[in-house]
């Protein structure tokens, strides 16, 4: 009695719809992007700007054009995706892929934007945003205690000063308000 050979990938229907994917998985990103294009379109769209005091170009316009652009880039990318075409497979980095992920600086980074959100309110932008400056610095591996906090204010002030001064954009000063 002989037995018959085992069923070749070919054969199961479940592989060759796991193969198929597998070869389309770029479409996953062009649903992401058309997914953000009608988000970020709706939200232009509903948007309550009176415009005829504003003029023809208002604050929707750059949320119209980004939206437009993010449909187009999907569709395209749809297109080639189905049309056979496939990215590149990242040979050209210089990273280990088998490495594990670097969780330390990943919740460091989490800290630090959550440190920041929370202290944005008490001490305002030019302190808590020093601070997100700094610490960003620090946990991507920057080790220089007297270069990096100081980089860090400047960067601070001049966004704080290029929203709040020539932007129009208010943001918090904290303590600092009577002095800025």
């Amino acid at each position: 009695m002989t037995t018959p050979p085992p069923p070749s990938p070919q054969d199961r229907p479940h592989d060759r719809l796991k193969d198929r994917l597998k070869d389309r998985s770029e479409l996953g990103v062009s649903a992401l992007l058309l997914l953000l294009g009608v988000l970020v379109l709706t939200d232009a769209l509903t948007l309550d700007v009176d415009l005829t005091a504003r003029g023809p170009v208002g604050p929707a316009t750059v949320p119209l054009v980004v939206g437009c652009g993010l449909l187009v880039v999907a569709v395209l990318l749809a297109l080639d995706v189905l049309h056979g075409g496939r990215g590149e497979a990242e040979g050209g980095e210089d990273i280990d892929l088998d490495a594990p992920a670097d969780w330390r600086t990943v919740l460091l980074l989490v800290g630090v934007f959550l440190g920041f959100a929370v202290l944005i309110g008490p001490l305002g932008f030019p302190v808590s945003g020093a601070l997100l400056f700094w610490g960003a610095a620090y946990a991507l591996g920057s080790r220089h205690p007297a270069r990096d906090p100081l980089i860090a204010a400047v960067l601070s002030l001049l966004t704080y000063g290029v929203f709040d001064r020539l932007l129009g954009v208010p943001l918090p000063g904290g303590p600092l308000m009577g002095v800025l």
